[in-house]
């Protein structure tokens, strides 16, 4: 991810932030309207417990401080994320509503739902920052008897049309999989849920053979023995799990995809709001229970440079993405 900065006290992100909550309140920005004079609602395009709804809940009290009014969050899942979005592109463009976005609302959904989008995300939105990149797991419940990936795949081509995974609908972990199942040459039908937590109940009860899962849902299940990890889609180990291989290492390389999350608000948000709800957030990630919170989640903490280099990184992102959907085919009705 070139186009964002891990997030350290001395980063370019953090000092823009600094000097411009120091304007805010020394009230020596210009025209700045009055903002926020409500509590400010971060919609969550999924049900709780997942990655997403986990960064949410971990940086609204902090920001809310930060703003000097509470930050509520508005669990609106259904429809892959669609109907959250649509919430938001259609609000009042005054920074009172906040999307929290992930990489499947934010950058895959765009061209998998095109046909049935009551908004255009690209248009309708525009971006603040990112807040996190949290990388994903293949998994399985402790039952299932495969023990690496080798052995999951023998076991998954020895059943062809009998295996099952369970990922929201057209999400980054639905579109994932089918690449690895592809790769590895096996069938595995998709179970919809309503996010990473619902996926996660499934794996456990052993209603879902195996699946791709945000490592922030995962871990704490992994380690608990509920759940057997095969391998991590990130590029190098998880300290936390050390012993667990890199898809590249256990032989896929090129499969996965971070599980991203960023702030959006409604298109024509004027730009000092946008700019002051940026400064906010850099802020609160900053501050030590917010990086607790998140280290303790098992979410890696990333913040983006400007608003606009955000919005270049959500573009160049769904251009990804559209290549993927269009090499493989991938069609929802």
């Amino acid at each position: 991810m070139e186009e964002t900065t891990l997030l350290i006290r001395s980063s370019p992100a953090a000092r823009a932030a600094a000097v411009l909550l120091a304007g805010a309140a020394a009230g020596t920005a210009l025209a700045q309207p009055a903002w926020p004079t409500r509590p400010v609602r971060l919609v969550v395009p999924f049900a709780p417990g997942g990655g997403t709804d986990i960064v949410g809940r971990l940086v609204a009290p902090t920001l809310g401080e930060l703003l000097g009014q509470s930050v509520l969050v508005d669990n609106r899942s259904g429809a892959a994320g669609n109907i959250a979005v649509e919430i938001v592109a259609r609000a009042q463009p005054d920074g009172h509503t906040v999307l929290l976005n992930n990489v499947s609302t934010a950058s895959v959904n765009p061209t998998l739902f095109a046909h049935v989008l009551k908004v255009r995300p690209e248009r309708d939105l525009v971006g603040v920052t990112l807040l996190a990149a949290i990388p994903n797991l293949l998994v399985s419940g402790a039952g299932f008897p495969a023990t690496s990936v080798k052995e999951l795949v023998a076991y998954a081509r020895a059943r062809p049309g009998q295996m099952n995974f369970s990922s929201p609908l057209g999400g980054y972990s639905h579109l994932d999989m089918l690449d690895f199942a592809a790769r590895a040459g096996f069938t595995a039908v998709n179970v919809p849920s309503k996010g990473a937590g619902s996926s996660a109940a499934s794996i456990i009860a052993g209603e879902i053979h195996f699946s791709i899962v945000n490592a922030a849902s995962a871990i704490s299940f992994v380690r608990q023995g509920r759940m057997r990890a095969y391998a991590t889609t990130a590029a190098k180990r998880l300290p936390e799990l050390p012993d667990v291989p890199t898809l590249t290492e256990a032989g896929y390389p090129g499969v996965g995809s971070d599980n991203w999350n960023g702030l959006f608000v409604p298109a024509r948000t004027p730009a000092d709001i946008v700019d002051r709800l940026f400064a906010a957030t850099v802020q609160a990630l900053q501050r030590e229970p917010v990086r607790e919170g998140f280290a303790k989640a098992n979410v890696p903490v990333a913040v983006s440079a400007s608003p606009a280099e955000f919005n270049a990184f959500v573009k160049k992102e769904i251009a990804r993405w559209a290549k993927i959907i269009k090499d493989n085919n991938i069609r929802v009705d």
